[in-house]
């Protein structure tokens, strides 16, 4: 027998000095290095010692037989494949060795092969299951790569947010995320409370600019029976509700200067007072903020607190508008046509080139959330299974300083939409790899030819 196996180890449980001595010789020969134990106590102290790849024990052995052996060296083996062996085998032996976690079960008499081929059933099913995890978990690094909690995108710009924020989530650090109306704002506050230690305790969200300022005060701190009118009982704070967890205020550049004062002591001392109380609660509450405005220009207004924007500026995570990051709308289609799909019970498989062209031109005021209504409205109105131009009628507002070779799309030529699509996503390619034209290709997924081909049909000079 010719082997290829390289350092692996194996160990021979036998009573049997005949048998340790035949498997031994064996199997040394096929490549194994193997050492042997005349019963299951012997190997249990031996796989204390150091680790096995392969384990052949026999059933029937005195002072502790492989049935005992298999129950006590459960939580041992390691990644140890165990075969067992036995002269007075049956069925239900069989299936109990299985059960207590034998890999496989050979009858005595047999012979050398039949061990030989056995390993190397075991080694396959070891390089399978070796090659299926590196499999699952190259594929969850892909899909890693697009998303972040529940956001996707593969943009540059919004690659940068994930890492941060992925940075962000495994510490209690304040943060404040910067973003236009409709980026994705809360939707980074939820990966980072989910995608770090806090996972498991609330996340409360507060939106500042929501809630009248006479009543932000007691849900943010809670209030003391009697503090006021209608105050029957003590109740807790959304600061409270948020103990363990993490506090998000969304919209903090709506508070008044009054409960930034004591915002900041929240953060400077963790803890906070309770509206008509004369003590202080000690709180645990991360805090993470978010505002739509540009908070460095209210400080110099003064209209909020430099030492409070300092306080919640520890770590920035700031989001792109969507007009800046167009190569996330066709996967964000993608991911909101699946969704809706499931929601509306719907069969849409996409959307027609002058559709997506369409989208893609679009500045979207609204960002994200406008686009995830544009493609629900749409999906809405759809009778077929591809969204076409005209379905996004309502959302399209058409820029007046449009360039001419955009016009076509005032048509129904797929053709000329096609072309023109073409053309930016190829110029955009080539901005993007400073005019590499081989990187270009890959990131189009089109051959180095075919690019050359039509950088010059369309006049590209870049």
């Amino acid at each position: 027998m010719t082997a290829k196996h390289i350092e692996r180890r194996l160990l021979i449980i036998d009573d049997e000095a005949n048998m340790r001595h035949m498997l031994s010789t064996v199997l040394k020969k096929a490549g194994y290095q193997v050492e042997t134990a005349a019963d299951g106590a012997k190997g249990l102290e031996m796989i204390q010692q150091s680790p096995y790849d392969f384990i052949l024990c026999d059933i029937k052995m005195p002072i502790m037989d492989g049935m005992e052996f298999l129950k006590l060296s459960r939580e041992r083996l390691g990644a140890a494949t165990v075969i067992m062996m036995s002269a007075y085998g049956s069925i239900d032996t069989a299936i109990d060795a299985m059960k207590s976690g034998a890999y496989d079960y050979i009858s005595k008499p047999f012979k050398a092969d039949e061990v030989y081929l056995t390993l190397k059933k075991a080694e396959e099913r070891e390089r399978l299951k070796a090659e299926n995890r590196l499999l699952k978990a190259r594929i969850q690094k892909i899909e890693g790569d697009y998303n972040f909690g529940k956001m996707v995108a593969k943009s540059k710009a919004m690659q940068s947010v994930f890492q941060l924020a992925n940075k962000a989530a495994q510490y209690k650090t304040t943060v404040l995320i910067i973003g236009d109306s409709g980026t994705g704002k809360e939707l980074i506050a939820r990966g980072i409370h989910y995608g770090g230690e806090r996972a498991a305790g609330p996340l409360v969200p507060v939106n500042c600019g929501g809630i009248p300022e006479s009543l932000l005060e007691s849900e943010l701190f809670g209030y003391k029976k009697g503090a006021f009118t209608g105050a029957d009982r003590n109740k807790k704070g959304l600061f409270q509700e948020a103990e363990g967890g993490t506090i998000f205020l969304d919209e903090i550049g709506e508070l008044s200067l009054s409960l930034q004062v004591k915002l900041l002591r929240v953060l400077q001392e963790n803890e906070i007072r309770r509206v008509g109380d004369s003590k202080s609660l000690q709180i645990d509450a991360r805090v993470i903020a978010a505002t739509s405005k540009k908070l460095e220009e209210e400080v110099e207004k003064g209209s909020f607190r430099e030492d409070l924007y300092y306080r919640l500026n520890v770590m920035k995570v700031e989001i792109p508008p969507l007009r800046e990051r167009t190569e996330d709308i066709p996967l964000l289609c993608k991911h909101f046509i699946g969704r809706f799909n499931e929601i509306l019970d719907k069969e849409i498989s996409g959307l027609a080139p002058d559709a997506m062209a369409r989208l893609l031109e679009s500045q979207w005021p609204g960002n994200v959330r406008q686009l995830e209504n544009a493609i629900e409205r749409a999906m809405v109105i759809a009778d077929d299974s591809l969204l076409m131009s005209e379905h996004f009628a309502a959302e399209m507002q058409r820029n007046d300083t449009r360039s001419r070779e955009d016009t076509v799309f005032e048509g129904l030529s797929l053709k000329d939409a096609q072309k023109v699509v073409e053309k930016k996503l190829i110029t955009r390619a080539l901005n993007e790899t400073e005019g590499n034209r081989t990187r270009a290709a890959r990131l189009l997924e089109i051959s180095h030819p075919s690019l050359l081909t039509k950088i010059k049909a369309y006049g590209i000079d870049l």
